[in-house]
């Protein structure tokens, strides 16, 4: 008796060549219904259809086509059990032994902003209902559910018949499917009617395993989206990306889009931003005319950290940045756009990973972060609201110059994207001094100006949190820090602005902190 197989797909990519196999290389008769019932009769492949199979017609708009006790019963019926092929016999149902099934395209839906009432008849009943049970009895039938399994699947039928380790792989791949589509159907009602899930679950393919993890006693793996984010990024050159890489591009990206994120931006103002970082923290940040200017001021910052790190710039890179950045050891390279010229430079490093990630490839602002902890998992709002800079107020009798409080604008961007307790210090739109992940606030401030003094003098002073003391002010005082953005709401607040007014420092606080740990 001929193999049958069904398929009911919504991804039709390459199920014309499939089942011309299937039928004309294999034997197979196809059951199917609907669009891919038309689309294969189209391509002059045999077909019954499900209604004629089942002597039962589609009702409800569609609604139930293969919810029918002959498919599932086909798909179901164990081969070895001679009670349900007696049954299979009584009933004259026909065995299924191949399922094809890919499912309605809810998450695409959901993205183009559809109705609730589009985005309801776009849930899969039938589909699912096949796949599982072609799961559930993977011992006795194949399951497909992706376009990509269909090489395989046929170059294992030309082997003859299937091993019982290839339809197991099969069924747990079709599980996954299932279980992120009833995900995705979970997530979009839990953010459209404002739900708190009773249990967290996410859902995201697998990229790629990497060599290692932090250390190369660690495995890892890569999960996330295939159509945005960094596996959507254009890597240009250089090594494949390691687990520590990409830790690092999203810090210094996340650090990096403060500033915005075009190939071209105005050059009006000072708009090109670039960031160089190391271990996930900035050791150097500026905001020029030009993105060879803003390199170099930001390698001032710390030319020792950059060693080995990554930088991250906001608009195209040309020629001169790329001749500057040629010099450093450097793992990485991410800008939205590069000059041809640049890229020829890049290729003398050919060790360098140069990303080119677009506008158009981003995805929007994470939502929420995550963290897993012993026996769990720690999930809040993301750190990524706009700067209000009209909540902030003065606290001193001085107010900042019209140069202080651009730096402080730039100083408080830099500082949200630093461990803390994080202190930064900048002048003229550049970084000066940096202090990270320090215990204590005086010991960032103290890391962070000395470093300033190596590179200058005065400056603002930005910190991620407040000021449990004055000595934070007072240290800064005896750098010439001329102005200071901070929180605020501290019990002692009082004592770090009158501590301020007799040094003559302005202050602000923004009344919202930025602990990152």
């Amino acid at each position: 008796m001929s193999p049958l197989a069904l398929i009911s797909v919504s991804d039709k990519t390459n199920i014309i060549p499939f089942c011309k196999d299937l039928v004309e290389k294999y034997g197979y008769k196809i059951l199917s219904s609907g669009g891919t019932a038309k689309h294969l009769i189209d391509a002059n492949i045999p077909v019954i259809k499900v209604a004629d199979f089942t002597n039962s017609q589609e009702i409800l708009d569609g609604r139930v086509k293969t919810l029918h006790p002959k498919i599932h019963g086909g798909i179901l019926a164990k081969r070895s059990n001679d009670k349900h092929q007696k049954e299979i016999e009584v009933n004259k149902f026909e065995l299924i032994d191949l399922v094809v099934v890919n499912l309605y395209p809810f998450k695409k839906k959901v993205e183009e902003k559809c109705s609730w009432e589009e985005a309801i008849e776009n849930i899969d009943i039938g589909g699912p209902s096949m796949i599982r049970s072609a799961a559930k009895n993977h011992s006795d039938v194949a399951v497909l559910v992706d376009p990509n399994q269909y090489e395989d699947y046929i170059e294992e039928i030309k082997k003859g018949p299937l091993n019982k380790e290839f339809k197991t792989k099969l069924a747990f791949e079709a599980f996954q499917h299932t279980a992120s589509y009833d995900n995705a159907i979970s997530n979009w009602m839990s953010k459209e009617k404002e739900l708190i899930p009773s249990t967290f679950v996410e859902s995201f393919p697998l990229i790629k395993q990497l060599r290692y993890g932090e250390n190369p006693h660690q495995k890892a793996l890569w999960y996330g989206s295939n159509e945005i984010g960094w596996h959507s990024a254009e890597q240009l050159q250089g090594k494949e990306l390691s687990y520590n890489n990409l830790l690092d591009l999203e810090s210094a990206f996340s650090t990096v889009i403060e500033f915005g994120y075009e190939e071209q931006l105005s050059f009006e103002t000072k708009s090109v931003a670039a960031i160089i970082l190391k271990h996930n923290n900035p050791c150097g940040a500026a905001i020029s005319s030009s993105a060879s200017n803003s390199f170099k001021n930001a390698l001032k910052c710390d030319s020792v950290s950059a060693f080995g790190g990554i930088v991250a710039f906001n608009a195209n890179v040309d020629k001169e940045a790329a001749l500057n950045l040629k010099d450093l050891f450097l793992e990485c390279v991410v800008a939205p756009s590069f000059d041809e010229e640049a890229l020829e430079t890049f290729k003398t490093k050919k060790n360098l990973r140069v990303l080119k990630l677009p506008k158009d490839s981003l995805p929007k602002r994470n939502q929420t972060s995550s963290k897993s902890i012993m026996g769990g998992i720690l999930i809040q709002d993301s750190d990524n609201q706009e700067n209000n800079e009209d909540s902030w107020i003065s606290v001193t009798k001085n107010t900042p110059s019209t140069q202080d409080y651009l730096d402080l604008i730039f100083a408080w961007k830099i500082c949200k994207h630093v461990k803390s307790n994080a202190i930064v210090i900048a002048k003229n739109q550049q970084t000066l001094g940096i202090g990270a992940g320090q215990m204590n606030r005086v010991g960032a401030s103290k890391i962070a100006l000395q470093a300033a003094k190596e590179n200058g003098s005065g400056g603002v002073l930005a910190s991620d949190g407040f000021f449990p003391f004055a000595d934070t002010v007072e240290l800064a005082n005896q750098y010439g820090i001329t102005s200071i953005i901070q929180p605020g709401g501290s019990i002692r607040d009082e004592e770090s602005i009158d501590m301020c007014n007799s040094k003559g420092i302005s202050m602000l606080f923004t009344k919202k902190r930025h602990f990152l740990h």
